[in-house]
């Protein structure tokens, strides 16, 4: 790939920042159903909530298709959600970019040329086996492998493959329908995602 292509543009950064913000902000909110109504059903069951944490990765690389899309949006979000609150606090700081990591890695196998619906679905998966694995050793350190651990794993990275990939494939859809996504890709090649 070119490397004038891969240069982040204003317009970019932006998009990406104004995606961590808001994801931020729906972080900490998800954070209040997460801890509180959602409480009611027993982990590892809660973790069927789980994908929406990881949307922006694979949202922010579907919209902006650079290297360190994912990483950045994601990353962001964290930031935001630690500076609104988030009841992880600054765990998050080193979980978010884990998270991020991990679903830049399938843009980066297929050299940011790939922007279809196997990668998001495969990015979704990789962030959520990261978010599930930093969990069961972080969070959940004292849990057995086969009642708690594998099947919450397993739950988050079908949650993650199912919100955050198809999810995100579905918004940068609507997104580019709108034709607000007109100056990226995304926008130009509309039914391509």
């Amino acid at each position: 790939m070119d490397n004038t292509a891969n240069r982040w543009r204003t317009i970019d950064i932006v998009i990406a920042s104004v995606l961590g913000v808001a994801f931020g902000v729906i972080f900490w909110a998800w954070g209040l159903l997460w801890n509180g109504p959602a409480d009611a059903i027993p982990l590892p069951g809660r973790a069927v909530l789980y994908g929406v944490w990881l949307v922006p990765a694979v949202l922010g690389a579907l919209i902006i298709r650079k290297p360190g899309a994912a990483f950045f949006t994601l990353t962001f979000a964290a930031l935001v959600s630690v500076a609104l609150g988030s009841s992880w606090g600054w765990t998050l700081v080193v979980q978010g970019p884990l998270e991020a990591a991990a679903a830049e890695l399938a843009f980066a196998a297929f050299g940011y040329r790939n922007f279809r619906l196997p990668v998001a679905l495969l990015a979704g998966t990789l962030a959520g086996l990261a978010a599930s694995i930093y969990d069961v050793f972080i969070w959940y350190p004292g849990t057995a492998w086969g009642s708690f651990r594998l099947p919450y794993i397993l739950i988050t990275a079908v949650s993650s493959l199912l919100v955050a990939g198809l999810g995100s494939v579905a918004l940068t859809r609507a997104l580019a329908g709108t034709g607000v996504l007109d100056r990226f890709p995304a926008g130009r090649e509309r039914a391509t995602v």
